[in-house]
């Protein structure tokens, strides 16, 4: 409060001692075996002791019985859903029997990337335990599982299922505040210009992608460009499979890649640690001789832009 010198208080400020040493002085001290919250009073302090025993009395609602809330007391708390065990196993047999990768069952389960891999890491430790003859808690597992809303898990094999869509656990496209993007700018445009998702990018970050493109599942939004463009579904599903196909001749081609870079180097065992060679072309610096591909690419050879006579002004416009 201001120290004023005028000895008349305000308005509110008599209020507030008024309030304080009268309906509020029982919120001071806690009652016996019960919380004392503020919404337990009337507007003149009274307990209001009827309207309790009357919600006390009243059912709640099915989503928020006693058995879906870990704090039975507080009806208010509601617990952010979790994945049934039946989904947790299905995503786990889609990832390691039948080979899919975490990108795909992320989108046939409804299920965020780093959920699918930390489910499929859990369930294979799970696997490991169980077959060293360790005991799990499996009581406390469902204990914990009664208590809070599930997501579960829709059998597209049962006859009932059939053509029913799984039920999104959370949003799996959503994206991650990029450091770059928490300043804000004033980028001037002219009007003649389209800016796009891309530019807005650029001016952020020259290396930061548009948001199409930094999505966990940017195929998606190509599903629906596609579908919104009157395509057929054999015509969407064909390049569908183009796209998977390019994707995985381009990691294919990457993995070669890295082995045989690998395969490239000899390695020399020592007790403390080991010398990894590789063999190098001299002549591979080129006629420049400054290719990254040489020897001292590096360290050997200075830079010259401190050297007279050397332009450094752009002679060009690309």
């Amino acid at each position: 409060f201001s120290q004023t010198s005028c000895r008349q208080a305000t308005l509110r400020r008599r209020e507030f001692y008024e309030w304080l040493n009268g309906p509020g002085a029982s919120l001071k001290q806690p009652l016996l075996d019960s919380t004392n919250y503020l919404g337990a009073y009337d507007k003149y302090g009274n307990l209001q002791a009827k309207k309790a025993e009357v919600e006390a009395e009243e059912p709640l609602p099915p989503e928020t019985t006693s058995d879906l809330r870990p704090f039975p007391l507080n009806k208010y708390f509601r617990s952010q859903p979790v994945l049934s065990e039946e989904l947790r196993e299905a995503i786990y047999q889609r990832v390691k029997r039948d080979g899919a990768t975490v990108s795909l069952a992320s989108v046939e389960f409804g299920v965020s990337n780093e959920r699918v891999g930390a489910v499929v890491r859990l369930k294979q430790m799970e696997k490991e335990w169980i077959a060293q003859g360790k005991t799990l808690a499996a009581p406390y597992s469902k204990a914990v599982l009664a208590m809070v809303p599930t997501t579960p898990y829709i059998d597209p094999s049962l006859p009932g299922n059939k053509g029913k869509r799984p039920i999104n656990h959370e949003p799996i496209n959503d994206l991650p505040v990029h450091p770059a993007t928490r300043q804000q700018l004033f980028v001037p445009v002219a009007e003649s210009r389209q800016f796009t998702r891309a530019d807005a990018g650029k001016a952020f970050d020259n290396n930061l992608l548009p948001a199409d493109d930094r999505i966990p599942h940017p195929e998606l939004v190509q599903a629906e460009r596609e579908l919104a463009s009157g395509l057929s579904f054999e015509q969407r599903r064909q390049l569908a499979e183009n796209r998977f196909a390019a994707e995985q001749a381009k990691k294919k081609k990457e993995a070669q890649k890295k082995e045989a870079e690998e395969a490239a180097l000899r390695t020399v065992p020592q007790r403390r640690w080991d010398y990894v060679i590789q063999n190098i072309n001299a002549e591979a610096v080129g006629k420049s001789e400054r290719s990254y591909k040489g020897v001292g690419w590096r360290y050997g050879f200075p830079h010259e832009d401190r050297k007279k006579g050397q332009v450094k002004i752009p002679t060009k416009v690309e």
